[in-house]
């Protein structure tokens, strides 16, 4: 008898896995609301046992996406193509490990935000965790897709959630364009590198919503097949 639980997940549901790390990249990606208001409050301790948690989540997501790729089955058991789950799973890590690079980049240099950025640094990054959210909401439905043979009323369910995806991602983008444009006009009144620094933080928060938009993208590949 086979007592791995990732196996054991397979046995049940093919996509269970997967939709179990996704969930775990969404976890660690949420902590960063409350870490970037520690850090607009100057609060480096509590700072700090965040982005340990974000560590520690984003390693159990590395754990879950390692016993994906060595227990997931072959193309004979599986209703859709094996390397396109596993390009889901890379896709779906990547939101994880931004997620600790921002925090991380973050509290190693113990970076502030302008005040005039910060609430727009706030609302740019929930708009891009409900991005990632989203993305979550699709893959939870790749059961209920195979069930129904990828076609039917189940289809337009993920469809009118890969449009909302899309939607979300380009609220963000326009955060984004927004937020940059609130930098360039204070960036003269300070330290150059702490702007260089904070133009890579704001790159990185749009990288989730990118991301998100990729596993969308990639599911939606597995509907037009």
């Amino acid at each position: 008898m086979v007592n791995n639980p990732i196996f054991q997940m397979f046995a049940r549901s093919p996509f269970m896995p997967m939709q179990e790390h996704i969930a775990k990249a969404q976890e660690c990606a949420a902590e960063l609301i409350p870490f970037f208001q520690a850090v607009i409050d100057e609060d480096w301790d509590k700072a700090s046992d965040i982005q340990q948690r974000i560590t520690a989540l984003e390693n159990e997501a590395d754990d879950l996406k390692r016993e994906i790729r060595q227990n997931l089955p072959g193309n004979l058991f599986l209703p859709v193509p094996r390397t396109d789950l596993l390009d889901l799973v890379r896709m779906q890590d990547k939101i994880a490990n931004k997620s600790k690079d921002i925090a991380g980049l973050i509290l190693g240099r113990q970076m502030t935000f302008p005040s005039v950025i910060q609430q727009g640094m706030i609302d740019f990054l929930r708009t891009a965790l409900q991005t990632t959210d989203q993305a979550k909401t699709a893959m939870n439905e790749l059961d209920e897709l195979v069930t129904s043979g990828f076609r039917g009323h189940e289809i337009d369910i993920v469809e009118r959630l890969l449009t909302e995806l899309d939607r979300l991602e380009y609220e963000t983008d326009e955060h984004e364009r927004n937020l940059r444009a609130a930098l360039f006009a204070v960036e003269r009144d300070l330290y150059p590198v702490d702007v260089m620094f904070l133009y890579q933080i704001i790159n990185w928060v749009g990288d989730l919503a990118n991301r998100a938009q990729q596993v969308g993208s990639r599911l939606q590949l597995l509907l037009a097949r």
